[in-house]
């Protein structure tokens, strides 16, 4: 008789365990699910959070540009680069702001649009607008991805005018017009060799206030400025003394447009 109620009783049991454990893997599926920030309502919730810092009153037209020359020609810069686009693209989309994004090497001209167009999307609230986000950052990074190479190799590598990207945004946020505020992203090396040689040795404070002291640019009053990856080279990163120099011109020349934010840095994150 115990033998016997002893065998009935253990399907039942191995039942429970096993239904036990098909339970406990839900939940924490479920629970890591819940607290991912890439999951739907997680992303959802970010979004929020940026479009609470959006400028209600002045949507961004954000110029992005990509300095082609060869100097920073490597994949690992070419993906900070990227991933820091993407996330301009987006915080652009969730502000309903405009976007344009270039490669650049010689001069003025040297030049070729990448992308180009609105980010506003449409849709009855808030939601529906911010879901439609992410499809569009999509799709503005998969047109950035592949025109990339070919615009690159229709430029001249060996030369790089940097501070004529200054007189270009200005123009373009001038033409778009409207109640749009300019936001500035250079993303470069920052060694600029067109009418200013920044090549040499590194230059102290005083040395580079000077130098942008004598650089043209234009007067970009309440935009914000952002130039970011200075001394990130193909090889070996530039000295610490010659990055400093490059973030003193930098930031020197972004007070002297009257900008209302500067922002001059060897990291790629300050872009995000």
């Amino acid at each position: 008789m115990s033998t016997t109620s002893t065998s009935a009783r253990r399907p039942i049991s191995v039942l429970r365990a096993f239904l036990f454990l098909v339970a406990t893997l839900a939940m924490a599926i479920l629970g890591a699910g819940c607290s991912s920030g890439a999951s739907p309502a997680g992303a959802l919730g970010q979004d929020k959070q940026t479009l609470a810092t959006c400028d209600k009153a002045h949507a961004p037209a954000s110029w992005v540009a990509i300095d082609g020359t060869g100097s920073s020609a490597a994949d690992s810069i070419l993906a900070d680069r990227l991933k820091a686009i993407e996330s301009i693209a987006r915080t652009t989309a969730i502000c309903s702001g405009y976007l344009r994004v270039i490669v650049f090497t010689s001069s003025s001209v040297a030049t070729t649009v990448l992308y180009d167009g609105s980010l506003a999307q449409p849709g009855a609230t808030t939601n529906a607008r911010l879901l439609r986000v992410p499809g569009a950052v999509n799709s503005v990074m998969d047109t950035i991805r592949k025109g990339y190479g070919p615009a690159v190799a229709g430029l001249d590598p060996r030369a790089s005018d940097i501070t004529a990207q200054y007189v270009n945004a200005a123009e373009w946020a001038s033409q778009l017009g409207g109640t749009y505020r300019l936001h500035l992203y250079l993303l470069t090396d920052g060694f600029q060799n067109v009418r200013l040689n920044l090549y040499g040795p590194a230059v102290s404070t005083q040395q580079a206030e000077a130098l942008a002291d004598q650089t043209s640019v234009p007067n970009l009053p309440g935009a914000s400025v952002v130039v970011a990856g200075l001394g990130r080279v193909a090889g070996s990163p530039a000295r610490s003394d010659v990055v400093a120099g490059l973030v003193a011109y930098y930031d020197a020349l972004c007070h002297k447009t009257g900008a209302a934010t500067c922002v001059s840095v060897s990291d790629y994150e300050a872009a995000n």
